[in-house]
Formats: structure tokens, C-alpha cells, sequence
């Protein structure tokens, strides 16, 4: 049976810590089902792992709505969350509010995912009064990589760490079910994953917080890039496959490839 939000509050309170994974088409979704893993999130970071952009800017509302129904398709019966792009929910609640329905309605998500602390509380609250569900997403913001300049762990200072703990605060007032924490000290993390009554969310924030979520490409090392400092693959895909179309390069090169069909 399919997880609702009040499942993952429930759990957080009883202690739970249910793994999420970040997921971007039907194959691997069906997987992530077959495995018992309760959320997916269809990421902006199918930019970066699927569609070869540097950053997440570039990936559109239409890029994440083709994603999300390729996951719904795949995982009918796993809670699927569907990121909010860049630019998406900005420039007006109208048009974030058309967007965020867009994604239920047509890609079929159960819930949205936005970055953004204080400043999304408004528009937060309007969603899931709207009947949006909303995950909430503070500390290292990968939208903001261009006016922060890099990518930056955050919580390091005192004043840093009241804005984080105010972000938190804020969006768990607004509304929203749970929210990630990336990048975060992780001392910190700690201390915002007690603070609050909804679960947190981490990813490179440390083993402290209710729950993690990682890139699936990252768990099972689909790259041959190298993997962020936070990850743990748990099998070398890449390498694996790397080396069957080695194998069937040189089948077909020697014409040995079909003989024994």
C-alpha cells in the first residue's frame, strides 16, 4: 500500500527512519518498489546525472513532468515527489500554483518539492492550501549555485545557523511535510531534526537526521565520474556494464558474437 503524509509524520515520531532515493525513470523506479523504498523524489539533478547539464538550471518544468510520469509508470504504488525547477515558482504564486498542478495532474506526483527557507513560507502555505503537499528543502540550495558561487556547506557560523534554524522553523510552520537538510553541518542538522515536529530529510548533513535520501545513480555508482564526498555506492554499475559492451565490442569485432544463438 501506497505511503501518505501522515505515514512519514508518523514515522518520524515513532523513531522510523524510512529511506528515500532520488529516481528519474521507469526501470529504476520499478526497482525502487521492488526494494520496499517508500518515496521517490524525481530531482532537478536529473540535469546533471541523466541529461548532461553542469548544473540543475537548465532542466524545465516539461523535462521534470517527463520524468515524473516515467517514475509513476514504473513505481504505481510508491509515493513519488516531483521537483520544482528553477524559475518554476518565482515570478508569480499564480504560475508556481499552475506548475505544482501541472505535476499531480499530469505527472502524476503525490507532492512537490521547493528550495527556499523563510522567503517560500507564503507561497508554501498557499500550496498546501491549495491541497499540494509540499517537501520543503533548506541549507545548500542548488538553485542558488550562480549568486552563491559554488556549492558551500552550510551552519558554520552563528549567524548562518540562526537563518537555518529560522528557515526550518519557518517552513514547518507553512505547512510542509518534511523537509531536506543538504549540506548541513551535521552537528547542526542534529539540532533542527529536534527542533522540529516534521522529519528531516539529509544529504550530506550527517547520519543524525530522521531520514536520508541520495542520488540512486549514486548508491549504485552509475557514473564514471567521481562521486560526491557524501555518497555511498553499495554496487559499481558503471564498471559492470563498461565492461559487458567491452566483452560485446570484441564478440562482434572477432565475429564470434550470435554463433550460439
Amino acid at each position: 500500500m501506497k505511503a501518505t503524509v501522515r505515514d512519514f509524520k508518523k514515522k518520524s515520531e515513532t523513531g522510523y527512519s524510512f529511506p528515500t532515493v532520488t529516481a528519474y525513470d521507469a526501470t529504476m523506479a520499478s526497482l525502487v518498489e521492488l526494494a520496499e523504498i517508500p518515496l521517490i523524489l524525481v530531482g532537478d539533478s536529473v540535469g546533471m546525472t541523466q541529461l548532461g547539464f553542469n548544473t540543475t538550471l537548465p532542466v524545465t518544468v516539461e523535462m521534470i513532468l517527463h520524468h515524473t510520469q516515467a517514475v509513476r509508470r514504473g513505481a504505481p504504488n510508491t509515493f513519488v515527489v516531483s521537483d520544482m525547477p528553477f524559475g518554476s515558482y518565482h515570478t508569480s504564486v499564480e504560475s508556481a500554483l499552475k506548475n505544482a498542478i501541472r505535476l499531480i495532474q499530469e505527472g502524476g506526483a503525490d507532492a512537490v518539492k521547493l528550495e527556499g527557507g523563510a522567503t517560500m513560507a507564503p507561497l508554501i502555505q498557499k500550496m498546501v492550501e491549495t491541497g499540494i503537499p509540499v517537501m520543503a528543502h533548506i541549507g545548500l540550495l542548488p538553485q542558488h549555485v550562480i549568486t552563491k558561487g559554488g556549492y558551500f556547506l552550510r551552519g558554520k557560523t552563528p549567524e548562518d545557523r540562526e537563518i537555518l534554524m529560522q528557515d526550518a522553523l519557518a517552513v514547518a510552520a507553512a505547512g510542509a511535510f518534511c523537509v531536506v537538510l543538504e549540506g548541513v553541518v551535521p552537528a547542526f542538522a542534529e539540532e533542527i531534526t529536534h527542533a522540529l515536529k516534521i522529519p528531516t530529510i539529509g544529504i550530506a548533513s550527517g547520519p543524525l537526521c530522521d531520514t536520508q535520501i541520495q542520488v540512486l545513480n549514486d548508491l549504485i555508482h552509475l557514473s564514471t565520474k567521481p562521486l560526491p564526498r557524501h555518497a555511498r555506492p553499495y554496487c559499481n554499475v558503471a564498471e559492470s556494464v563498461l565492461g559487458a559492451l567491452k566483452q560485446y565490442h570484441a564478440d562482434v569485432k572477432a565475429g564470434t558474437f550470435g554463433k550460439d544463438a
